[in-house]
């Protein structure tokens, strides 16, 4: 019989994962892999990382059920306390560039020699050759079309894609670990790969101006009302069709400039509690936002 009390899934429980990754996309990182079961650490340098200065409360969240520890990688005792660590650990998660790593002593080669049952896990900018190249998020998603005008993106999509790509990684070695006991597997994630993965909608077109998420659908738009914003998301054909029923368009092609101007007109002179009233009596998905 299936419990009634729903059980946690924790692909990782019993991995040791150690990460060097600073800022945001490795710890992140080091997050879902601890939320998935993984025993954490973290090697910082004796200044810390610099999240932990510029923005406390993200670093502090990012860190739950962390253990950090603090070590110079440039010096012989800081060497000694990483290689210690590694012993025991299963997973590396590294995000400095390949002669960064190399002038630590840490490149592939050379480590997977000393720790033959350890994988490695890279996060790096773009791949290959171009991983040497400066970069943040907003260069990646420029690269990836997704910077449209002269505001910043709301959020950072390409480092938390990247971390999103970076905890798969870390249950991909897990996997080749465990299929292949003794041997580990080096695999990079980069971030400019996070930012195509997630532009692939505008690439095929669907949010590009003219697709069907992109404005061209006059059900799935962001409309101003009496007293804010409203986001409608009447896609499929049932929804708009009860949208237009409200807004007593008799028009039902959801592409036509009468359609647009006809809802566009019905919402402007509707308040948020209005349109959350009608959304709740005829099922239509919106959320009503402050302006």
């Amino acid at each position: 019989m299936p419990s009634s009390t729903a059980e946690v899934f924790a692909p990782l429980a019993g991995a040791r994962v150690l990460s060097l990754a600073l800022n945001l996309p490795g710890p992140a990182a080091l997050m879902r892999c601890r939320a998935m079961g993984a025993t954490c650490l973290k090697l910082e340098p004796p200044s810390g990382d610099p999240m932990g200065h510029y923005n406390r409360a993200a670093y502090e969240a990012l860190h739950e059920g962390v253990s950090v520890e603090a070590a110079d990688l440039k010096t012989e005792a800081g060497q000694q306390h990483l290689h210690r660590a590694l012993e025991s650990t299963d997973v590396l998660l590294t995000s400095f560039r390949p002669s960064a790593l190399s002038k630590l002593g840490l490149a592939w080669d050379k480590l997977h020699a000393q720790h033959p049952k350890l994988s490695q896990v890279a996060i790096v900018g773009a791949p290959g050759e171009r991983a040497e190249e400066p970069g943040h998020d907003l260069t990646y998603l420029a690269e990836s079309g997704l910077v449209t005008g002269t505001d910043l993106p709301p959020t950072l999509y390409a480092d938390m894609g990247g971390a999103m790509l970076a905890s798969e990684a870390v249950l991909k070695a897990r996997l080749h670990q465990m299929a292949s006991p003794g041997t580990g597997i080096y695999l990079e994630v980069a971030l400019n790969a996070a930012a195509d993965w997630l532009a692939l909608p505008r690439t095929w077109g669907l949010t590009a101006p003219g697709g069907a998420v992109g404005g061209a659908h006059a059900g799935y738009r962001v409309y101003p009302c009496a007293d804010g914003r409203v986001a409608v998301a009447a896609l499929e054909p049932h929804f708009a069709a009860r949208l237009c029923e409200a807004a007593g368009t008799a028009s039902k092609d959801m592409a036509s400039a009468e359609t647009h101007e006809a809802i566009a007109r019905w919402i402007a002179a509707r308040t948020r509690a209005e349109l959350d009233a009608m959304a709740r009596e005829r099922d239509v998905p919106l959320l009503t936002l402050a302006g």
